[in-house]
């Protein structure tokens, strides 16, 4: 009889289970986030590593360390990324060891078909980098995602197991409850596996929340906890929004067709000649006056920006644009990749 008694951890982990809920509109929001940000890590991926790299729609799931421990008690590469500006948490990217030793063998300059077995430093340093790469194009997408700045710290790469990876980070014990996002992750003909994204439980309801309310407004009196529960309402039928009150009725605003009559053309033709000044921007840093003072020849200067990140193109000083280098003959030049909307340059210029 002893035996078919359950232990106090046991029953920690099954009232764990029933406590630790994700909602489908938030676990739809991850998905989202997940395919749009390391969509485009994936692009820039493949381009470091000039191979075609691939990531399937990714799937969400709640978990517990202990789970995956039990599950995945091979080594894997991790990679602790900290979002410091626009989110504050930490997500952990892992991948297998035999994945990572390809990516290093690419970034050393082989195919790829004869990876170490074993990584050393310099090895776990270039898959670093890598990873560095992806990462930093993902914030990038996410912070169009989110509507603002999202900027990380430089990712900590390091090989453990599941069952050290409290060694990492703080926020990961055996017991912490985690939301997992998968990837399959293709290199060509090279990789065929499955990429990590292990998110704390309450930074992946935070990421998640922070979508649904830009995309939906939430009604005066309604908590951002109870969103989710209402979009699905809304959407199922079940309850429709009340605007009735003028506090909540939504504005609407009839779209304007400007008609251009000879005059406007005329007026506009004034201002066809008139020189901008075009210019770029790499990155930016503060320095104190003393460090300045210290400059010399073959200083480094850290700018605020990861490489492989898009550049600023700005006329007369405003954010219109952004892009990356390239090589025109002998001379550098940019190549736009993405318009700042309309509003955001109405922003800019106040």
């Amino acid at each position: 009889m002893g035996n078919d008694m359950l232990s106090q951890e046991e029953i920690n982990a099954l009232l764990n289970e029933e406590v630790f809920e994700l909602p489908p509109l938030e676990r739809d929001a991850l998905g989202e986030i997940g395919n749009i940000a390391f969509g485009s890590g994936a692009t820039a991926l493949s381009l470091l590593l000039n191979r075609r790299v691939e990531l399937d729609t990714p799937t969400v799931e709640m978990a517990q360390m202990r789970k995956l421990i039990n599950e995945y008690p091979i080594p894997f590469l991790a990679s602790e990324v900290d979002y410091i500006k626009g989110l504050k948490g930490t997500n952990l990217l892992m991948i297998k060891i035999q994945d990572a030793a390809v990516i290093a063998d690419l970034m050393m300059g082989g195919d790829g078909t004869q990876p170490k077995k074993e990584l050393n430093d310099m090895d776990v340093g270039a898959v670093g980098e890598a990873l560095n790469q992806m990462i930093g194009k993902a914030s990038t997408s996410m912070s169009s995602l989110f509507e603002r700045r999202v900027e990380i710290a430089p990712p900590r790469t390091t090989v453990t197991t599941m069952e050290n990876v409290d060694e990492i980070s703080a926020q990961y014990s055996e017991t912490q409850p985690v939301i997992v996002i998968y990837f399959r992750l293709l290199i060509e003909n090279l990789v065929d596996s499955k990429l990590m994204l292990i998110i704390p439980y309450e930074f992946g309801r935070e990421m998640a929340q922070s979508l649904i309310n830009k995309n939906s407004p939430v009604r005066q009196g309604e908590s951002a906890r109870e969103q989710p529960q209402m979009m699905e309402k809304r959407q199922t039928g079940g309850e429709r929004m009340d605007t009735s009150s003028p506090n909540v009725r939504p504005i609407q605003f009839e779209v304007l067709n400007p008609v251009s009559t000879p005059h406007d053309v005329k007026n506009l033709n004034l201002l066809l000649d008139v020189s901008l000044e075009i210019s770029v921007q790499l990155g930016s840093t503060q320095m104190r006056i003393k460090d300045i003072l210290d400059l010399g020849i073959g200083s480094v200067i850290e700018l605020d920006r990861l490489a492989g990140e898009f550049v600023d193109i700005l006329v007369n000083g405003k954010l219109i644009a952004k892009g990356e280098v390239v090589v025109i003959d002998e001379n550098f030049g940019v190549k736009i990749a993405d318009i700042v909307s309309p509003m955001e340059r109405v922003n800019n210029l106040q």
